[in-house]
């Protein structure tokens, strides 16, 4: 079965926020394995996404931070650290047009996390495209 980006989009919010949890608990995991455990096919934009993420995580997350006013990424929803750590991601590092990124972003955000959370996801990736 094919899925829509979309849908690969939840799943890699699923498995980032699988690997943070993870992190957390300072359970041992390996990445291969979470997406497996989540997606039936191979697929290279979900690898793409998720080792992507995770290999510039440190980076994403300075990005994030010097968007947000007296916030950091770590104090959001998992699920939102995720959806937005996902956007930055596609906005540095692919060529997926950003009112594309912001449009996936947001609706993720609707849908897994709180208001507040989707209007910080919102203003902190309107703030990355205005530059």
């Amino acid at each position: 079965m094919l899925l829509s980006r979309s849908e690969l989009r939840k799943k890699c919010m699923i498995i980032l926020y699988q690997i943070d949890l993870r992190k957390n608990l300072k359970t041992p995991y390996k990445i291969d394995e979470i997406i497996k455990d989540n997606i039936e096919i191979e697929n290279e934009f979900v690898k793409d996404i998720v080792y992507g993420v995770t290999t510039h995580q440190e980076e994403i997350d300075e990005i994030a931070n010097s968007y947000v006013k007296d916030w950091t990424i770590d104090r959001l929803d998992k699920t939102g650290a995720a959806i937005l750590r996902i956007a930055i991601f596609e906005l540095k590092y692919t060529d997926t047009p950003p009112i594309v990124v912001i449009n996936e972003a947001i609706e993720l955000a609707k849908n897994y996390s709180d208001d507040s959370v989707r209007k910080i996801i919102n203003a902190v990736l309107d703030k990355i495209i205005k530059e």
